[in-house]
């Protein structure tokens, strides 16, 4: 509770420029509409750090890995500014680091797939229909997600319940991920 104000706000614009970089990513894979505003704000926040690794990490086809490469290392120097700010003694090593960097990344994705349901299933019921640019990039990055669900649970008498085994997966993985720090 009694952060630093410096700590706090180093970390708060680490996360959310991971998260920017996150969110790249899944509209990348979602095949989400490049010409939307907010497609073309997150390109713009994004592109200069992101092309010189494009140029290392070829993107194939819908899988481009050059922004989660560089999520993680955001992730990682926003820790190690953290931690060095906070004078902690037997700082970490480089491969927890690494290890630190790449589950937080995963829980961001865990996160925005969870945030996206949310926000596509009210969507659907308020409003399936709306011309906004902001409701139609949700419901392009979670209509995969929701396929691949429908797949194992189909719509019941036109109730669609893939939202439910969606909630379910990520709380499992994202309750495992703490796990996979205490190696």
């Amino acid at each position: 509770m009694g952060q630093d104000p410096i700590t706090l706000i180093i970390r708060t614009l680490g996360e959310l420029y991971a998260f920017i970089l996150v969110l790249r990513f899944l509209l990348q894979l979602a095949r989400a509409d490049y010409y939307n505003p907010i497609s073309q704000a997150v390109v713009r926040l994004t592109q200069p750090p992101v092309r010189p690794l494009q140029m290392l990490f070829r993107p194939r086809g819908r899988f481009d890995a050059s922004p989660l490469v560089l999520a993680v290392a955001v992730k990682a120097v926003t820790l190690l500014i953290i931690v060095s700010l906070a004078n902690i003694s037997g700082a970490l090593t480089a491969v927890q680091l690494l290890a630190y960097s790449v589950v937080g990344v995963i829980d961001s994705i865990l996160t925005i797939y969870f945030w996206a349901v949310i926000g596509a299933v009210i969507i659907s019921w308020v409003s399936p229909d709306s011309p906004h640019p902001a409701p139609q990039l949700l419901l392009q990055l979670t209509e995969p997600l929701f396929a691949l669900a429908r797949k194992v649970i189909p719509p019941i008498g036109g109730l669609d319940l893939s939202p439910i085994l969606i909630f379910l997966v990520i709380q499992i993985l994202q309750s495992q991920l703490g796990r996979l720090l205490a190696f």
